[in-house]
């Protein structure tokens, strides 16, 4: 038997609940993973999103640790990852770069392929160009900033919180913008000199997304990847679409079939996995939190004060 958790959906909220359960036993193509750490998703714990209400899930979206039998260290999409042992499709487990360790490996795979499909797949940033970015200390938001810094772009970021951003400028960001409001379109044109951000990500929902409407450049491209807000509606200036040959996009894995998920995972692995084990990109941890204490790890996500990626870890 092993010790996992499971999330249950009620009254608008979600709550944690451990259980002990039988090991897994890998089928075709699948590996059995000794959990040494798993990462965090906002997204697993809103009721409607990945988590139905009423409904009883495993827990954990993406995992770092060690193939059962050969010893190999991965890291991967894992459904069900805060848990002793876990399951892992063997074309998307990914191989941990030499000096990271499980927690920085277990911060890496959801967020930087939902970031690479961001950037890249879909957002065709480049070396020079502007990317804005809502709600940047979360954890998608300070991989973004990380992997286009990499990459050459330039980064403006908005946050709430003025110690954040602090931290961030450590970690290259070039312009933060102090607010909780949609109120920074100005400040976008005035540091790009009036030309307005070639991608911007949108991680705070319909709240800002005229606005960001409002400080995209010319043939730019947004990115909608969450909506912290709640506000899932939004008007839409329809001329600025049209004028400005604006692409929306969104970025989620929730529809996609397995073949599309194993394409999206090669990709990171030719882009982005050379960046990780050349030093280039250092995954930024926020916390780290026993197994034990996983609820304690999700109430300080939902209270909004960290900045980078919230891991939990196995065992000792």
């Amino acid at each position: 038997m092993m010790k996992a958790f499971f999330i249950l959906a009620d009254s608008g909220r979600t709550r944690l609940e451990k259980r002990d359960l039988p090991q897994p036993v890998p089928g075709p193509g699948q590996l059995l993973v000794k959990v040494h750490a798993a990462g965090l998703n906002r997204g697993e714990f809103i009721v409607g999103g990945l988590t139905k209400a009423g409904a009883a899930k495993a827990a954990g979206q993406e995992a770092a640790g060690e193939v059962v039998g050969t010893g190999q260290r991965v890291m991967g999409r894992c459904p069900g990852g805060f848990a002793e042992f876990a399951l892992m499709e063997a074309r998307e487990a990914i191989p941990i770069p030499a000096g990271l360790s499980w927690e920085e490996a277990a911060s890496i795979p959801l967020t930087f392929t939902v970031v690479h499909d961001m950037l890249l797949e879909q957002g065709r940033l480049k070396a020079g160009e502007w990317l804005l970015v809502t709600g940047i200390s979360s954890g998608v938001g300070v991989a973004a900033l990380q992997a286009a810094k990499a990459l050459g772009a330039k980064v403006i970021g908005t946050s709430g919180s003025a110690e954040k951003l602090a931290r961030l400028k450590e970690h290259g960001l070039d312009l933060g913008i102090h607010t909780r409001q949609a109120d920074f379109s100005t400040m976008v044109l005035d540091a790009t000199s009036g030309k307005g951000a070639n991608l911007a990500i949108n991680t705070v929902g319909g709240s800002v997304f005229p606005e960001i409407i409002r400080a995209l450049a010319f043939e730019g491209r947004l990115a909608i990847v969450g909506y912290v807000d709640n506000v899932l509606t939004s008007e839409v200036d329809l001329e600025a679409v049209h004028v400005k040959r604006l692409r929306i996009f969104g970025v989620s894995n929730k529809q996609r079939n397995a073949d599309q998920r194993a394409a999206g995972v090669r990709g990171f692995v030719t882009d982005f996995l050379p960046l990780f084990s050349a030093g280039r990109i250092k995954p930024l941890l926020d916390r780290v939190f026993p197994f034990e204490e996983l609820e304690a790890a999700k109430a300080h996500m939902e209270s909004n004060r960290h900045a980078g990626k919230i891991v939990v870890k196995m065992g000792a």
